[in-house]
């Protein structure tokens, strides 16, 4: 298992948690498996892939803003334990559970 979880106090109730051979989607959009109300989110922002080999894959979906690994904009990325993702203002931190 694998979770992402805000490095910011106030959103600290902002964990999402993924299980093997899970895809998620992140978004301010209501249909989006993660869902974040924050500014420069785009609806359907970016999309989490964790394969059957424990691999965890982020995919920008073109949002306008994009998605950030450890500070470098990235449309695609392979994460590890420790990095951080930032979508919009909010940052993430990625840990292998």
């Amino acid at each position: 298992m694998w979770t992402l979880q805000s490095t910011d106090p106030a959103d600290a109730d902002l964990v999402f948690r993924l299980l093997p051979g899970s895809l998620k989607t992140i978004g301010r959009a209501p249909g989006v498996d993660f869902v974040v109300d924050a500014a420069l989110v785009s609806r359907v922002h970016c999309r989490l892939t964790l394969s059957d080999t424990n691999e965890l894959l982020l995919e920008d979906l073109g949002s306008t803003n994009g998605t950030f690994v450890n500070g470098e904009k990235v449309p695609k990325a392979v994460l590890s334990d420790g990095d951080k993702v930032t979508v919009g203002r909010i940052e993430f931190v990625v840990n292998e559970a």
